[in-house]
């Protein structure tokens, strides 16, 4: 009786009210994949699955041509006569026989060169023949996972939503989705509505294949979803690949289709490998079978991606035009290993659109009503390309477990196994959970909460969490507390805080802290914990500086309209000074080149006197973010903002402090910070960070109010800041209670110069060029000029950068380097 669910869900994904069916094999009867399968002369297609079957969507009976094409392979046109349905036309493909006579290859005269050239000359013309157009789009998405691991770090894996088998292999992630698309060339501009979703296991059915970030167009000069790949009909594709004509034959409707392969001038550049075909004349895309790495597109886990994609030509705009595409990966992170694909079909395309001002707005992604809780008869009707047996078994089985595992017996029983209290807990954290109910109560351990300053000598930090997740909306609040103990200074300083958010559409947030604690006298924080317990116990360095202050607050923040966030704080502290009471480091004193300094940013020679005097005060903090034109996705239960790479952000705050028994230190002080980060496609990107801020009125208030730089003083960093830190700039040597402005410029050229230089292009180093300054009313200017070198390191793993800095201020000029992790 177990099989008969099965067998119903096979019969009822099998019926075919008015479709063409089939099966695609080659010579030897093996099932060909990914074929493309569309209507002569007509944008209607799907293409076939993994086991090589395929439904083509015709609803009246009549005369057809049907066209059969897959790269490799000879592209076959059947007329038919469909007089009942369904109607099964099982089809065998034979090897496309690639020849070369009569092409005479020189090195002067390389016939790929040319085609190439032509290719790239006729760009705009060929995607100006579709430069608008509606269309219909379908992707489906299947990672498999092969021995998976049972534990990482001490904890269990999971059964991966239940789709292992007893070798903990089998399917993680089954999705599908259906939208209407709609794109605009000039300007340009995409939008999506998605009319069914579904994810297997899952009841939300979000899937996370969205059609713009799939729209991989090669006429473009760079690939931004393989991170920026250099297309290979780029404008200045030449300095990245060699080309070889392969061969030449001709497709169904006379043209001449040359097959090119593609070489690599540099192993690891961001460059593709494999074939395109080019379409004799027209000088357009007839297909891709493309092959890159993970050096390649700077991601080391990714062992490859492979890239295909077919064209279709259209009689309406005499173009072709994108049909079918797929991306398939595989993966190797941390012991896991998954591999699959995402197959997207393109149909019904209209070139006449009647688009209005209404058309394109922000909002690029939308949903349906109840897209994502469409049935199964709704998709068999839908979907263009048939589920394999194992993807009908992985739905049925897993929507059959989704059941279950909502059930209260079935979640308490899995809670009452993960909650059981480990021996190692105590040091790492542990967690108890009450699925059901959806609350989870946490604890914190020590061993990864310790470090270590001159202030606290080795401190370390325990705590405890409550979380609640009230709907599936983003409601949700939590509560806890953390208890700091430095074991030098035998000191216990606890905090605790309340949060509540309210949804994830304009993530609503209210949050109580309070408690004592420690904070930088920078409040942008130059320096980490990490950078600082490794040059304190290494070299007897002590840049960070600190102080104490016990404090309660309130903070609030929400995005009051599309593009406009809103924040605000008040809190009141009592800040007091603090002053070194270890002397520990690996390093003992009469060996180390300089012994540790004070506490005292100001003058790090004196022991005895503070920076400030301690006293109390209130802190008021309303600021407001604006995102011009930002773009953004509405999902059913949330919105995601995507920000907009034409326009620049921008951030102001007023600070109000108040409240101190010396007038003195009250204050005011306007800040504004705009920043942007453009794409200059093949010759890299550009960023660009300006901060400025006003004191209605110079007092004199306490250190930590003033407004600061963000210095470095470290050859080497764990932290990349270089778009708001000075490289070679003392942490605490520019600060001001008056007015001050910065700014930080700097385009990485990836390999768009370096690439063209001999031997040197052999290394796939990035050329960084970068531009910092900093004026204060009351201080001289400071001047920097850095040249660097990123993408530095072995193999795949590429994570280091280089500069080299050349700084000027106060008729003193200092030079030096700077390394630092370049996280992608």
């Amino acid at each position: 009786m177990k099989r008969i669910p099965f067998l119903i869900l096979l019969c009822i994904s099998s019926i075919q009210i008015a479709q063409v069916t089939g099966k695609i094999t080659n010579q030897k009867n093996e099932p060909l994949p990914f074929v493309s399968v569309y209507l002569d002369k007509a944008a209607i297609g799907t293409t076939s699955n993994n086991n090589g079957d395929y439904i083509l969507d015709i609803k009246d009976k009549g005369d057809y041509t049907i066209v059969y094409q897959f790269l490799g392979y000879k592209t076959v046109k059947k007329q038919i006569k469909i007089t009942n349905f369904p109607y099964v036309l099982n089809i065998t493909l034979e090897e496309e026989k690639i020849e070369l006579d009569g092409i005479s290859i020189s090195t002067n005269d390389n016939p790929a060169n040319n085609i190439i050239r032509k290719t790239i000359d006729n760009k705009d013309k060929n995607t100006d023949k579709y430069a608008n157009f509606t269309a219909k789009f379908y992707s489906r998405g299947l990672t498999k996972i092969k021995n998976a691991p049972k534990k990482f770090l001490g904890q269990s894996t999971g059964d991966f939503g239940g789709g292992l088998d007893s070798t903990r292999s089998g399917i993680v992630y089954l999705s599908e989705t259906f939208s209407k698309i709609a794109f605009q060339k000039k300007p340009n501009r995409f939008k999506e509505k998605i009319v069914a979703s579904k994810v297997s296991g899952q009841d939300n059915g979000v899937s996370f294949n969205r059609a713009e970030q799939s729209n991989i167009n090669l006429y473009d000069n760079s690939v931004a979803t393989f991170n920026d790949l250099i297309s290979p009909i780029s404008t200045n594709a030449f300095a990245y690949y060699k080309y070889k004509l392969e061969g030449t034959f001709y497709d169904t409707n006379g043209k001449l289709i040359n097959k090119i392969k593609l070489i690599p001038k540099r192993k690891n550049d961001r460059v593709f490998e494999g074939f395109i075909y080019v379409v004799e004349d027209d000088w357009a895309l007839y297909g891709a079978d493309l092959t890159t790495s993970g050096a390649q597109v700077n991601l080391p886990f990714v062992n490859t991606l492979v890239l295909k994609q077919t064209y279709i030509y259209n009689t309406s705009v005499d173009a072709w035009i994108l049909s079918t595409q797929s991306i398939d990966f595989d993966i190797n992170f941390l012991g896991f290993k998954p591999r699959g694909r995402f197959s997207y079909v393109y149909s019904d395309y209209d070139f006449k659109p009647d688009f209005t001002e209404k058309t394109f707005t922000n909002e690029v992604l939308s949903f349906e009503e109840n897209a994502t809780k469409k049935d199964s008869v709704y998709w068999n009707t839908l979907r263009p390309v048939p589920l394999t047996k194992e993807e009908i078994k992985d739905y049925l089985f897993k929507d059959s477990l989704k059941v279950v595992r909502k059930s209260k017996k079935y979640l308490d029983s899995v809670d009452r196994k993960g909650n059981k209290f480990g021996w190692s807990d105590p040091l790492i954290g542990y967690s108890y959970n009450n699925s059901y109910k959806k609350k989870t109560f946490s604890y914190q351990g020590p061993l990864l909460n310790t470090s270590f300053n001159t202030i606290q000598g080795f401190h370390t930090n325990v705590g405890i969490n409550f979380f609640e997740r009230l709907n599936d909306d983003g409601k949700w609040w939590n509560a806890g507390a953390n208890i700091s103990y430095g074991f030098s200074e035998k000191r216990v300083r606890p905090t605790f805080y309340v949060t509540k958010k309210w949804n994830n559409t304009n993530k609503r947030r209210l949050s109580v802290f309070g408690g004592v604690t420690t904070a930088q006298f920078n409040d942008r924080n130059p320096i980490t914990n990490l950078d600082n317990l490794i040059r304190s116990l290494l070299r007897r360095e002590n840049y960070l500086k600190i102080y104490e202050k016990e404090f309660a607050s309130i903070r609030y923040a929400e995005e009051i309209k599309n593009g406009i966030y809103f924040s605000s704080s008040l809190e009141y502290a009592n800040r007091k000074p603090l002053f070194n009471t270890s002397n520990y480091s690996f390093v003992s004193e009469s060996k180390s080149e300089q012994p540790y300094t004070s506490n005292n940013p100001l003058d790090p020679t004196d022991f005895t006197n503070p920076a400030f005097t301690a006293h109390k005060i209130a802190t008021l903090n309303i600021g407001a973010t604006f995102t011009f034109n930002q773009k953004y996705l509405s999902y059913p239960n949330s919105k995601v903002n995507l920000g907009n790479d034409k326009y620049p952000t921008l951030n102001l705050q007023y600070r109000k402090r108040f409240g101190a028994t010396n007038n003195e230190l009250n204050s005011d002080v306007f800040i504004a910070n705009i920043r942007q980060n453009i794409s200059a496609g093949n010759y890299g990107d550009f960023g660009y960070n300006f901060r400025g801020g006003i004191f209605l009125k110079k007092k004199n208030i306490a250190f930590m109010d003033n407004l600061q730089a963000n210095g470095n003083q470290l050859f080497f960093v764990t932290s990349d800041k270089s778009l708001s830190r000075f490289n070679l700039l003392d942490y605490y040597q520019y600060y001001t209670n008056d007015r001050y402005a910065e700014g930080h410029l700097e385009h990485n050229f990836r390999g768009a110069l370096l690439g063209k230089i001999p031997l040197l292009n052999k290394l796939n180093f990035h050329l960084i060029i970068g531009g910092k300054g900093l004026v204060m009313a009351d201080r001289n200017p400071y001047t920097e000029y850095s040249v660097g070198l990123g993408n530095l390191g072995f193999g795949k793993w590429r994570f280091l950068r280089i500069d080299y800095i050349s700084a000027r201020y106060s008729n003193v000029n200092q030079r030096g380097f700077v390394l630092r992790l370049n996280l992608p």
